[in-house]
């Protein structure tokens, strides 16, 4: 296992049983590649998970207290969405300190946000169990801090994707929005994806991205801003 303490400084929390973390930097695909009964994170994340959403509706119920059920349920889905979760998991180099297997790891995984996101609900169910309520809600509010504030500020990540969609078609139009890719740099586990949105065989936004759905997603925010211009 990768240096522990070292993690443990970055994320401003000491395990008393480090087994916890040991399990929540253990990626399913370490198990089958060694063929181990070494347990992966998959149950500590969905702890994680739960704990995540009702720590993060705490602050906001308490920080937003002029606004509707469904202004906080948005705003919560923008901060624990997978993109935000991977953003906050990429603060603490949490891939560095992933266990997985070769395979998994020759193909980017180490960056790959679903994993990163898991990883760090996983991480926030271990220190729940090790440390209890108090301790893993001061980890969340913490690691969150900015995420949070971007939020309610309108400053984190949007559906770009959907909202380009929600414009283009707007009056009842259909149109066809496609991505293309145009081309792909870098290593096999490091690659970097170039692309541009079509609207109807009409040429919009361009966007990069380490994931084809992040270039995606970069893409359509260029678009919007196009559209913003016109």
């Amino acid at each position: 296992m990768r240096n522990i303490e070292e993690l443990e400084k970055r994320i401003q929390y000491r395990f008393e049983d480090r087994s916890y973390l040991e399990r929540a930097l253990t990626h399913s695909s370490y198990n089958r590649e060694k063929n181990t009964k070494h347990k992966d994170n998959e149950r500590l994340e969905f702890l994680g998970d739960a704990f995540l959403d009702a720590i993060v509706g705490a602050e906001l119920f308490v920080r937003m207290n002029s606004v509707t059920e469904g202004t906080l349920t948005k705003t919560r889905a923008l901060i624990v969405c997978e993109k935000a979760l991977a953003e906050v998991a990429r603060e603490f180099n949490l891939g560095k300190y992933i266990l997985m297997g070769h395979g998994e790891a020759g193909t980017g995984g180490r960056n790959k946000d679903s994993i990163l996101a898991d990883a760090l609900e996983a991480v926030i169910g271990a220190i729940y169990m090790d440390g209890g309520y108090d301790a893993a809600q001061k980890f969340t509010v913490s690691a969150f801090k900015k995420m949070i504030e971007g939020a309610m500020a309108g400053r984190i990540f949007s559906d770009y994707k959907s909202e380009i969609q929600e414009v283009l078609q707007s009056g009842g139009k259909t149109v066809n929005i496609n991505y293309v890719l145009d081309r792909e740099e870098g290593p096999a586990h490091d690659k970097t994806f170039y692309l541009h949105m079509e609207c109807d065989g009409k040429n919009y936004g361009s966007g990069k991205g380490k994931t084809k759905k992040e270039a995606e997603q970069n893409a359509a925010k260029a678009s919007l801003e196009i559209l913003e211009r016109r």
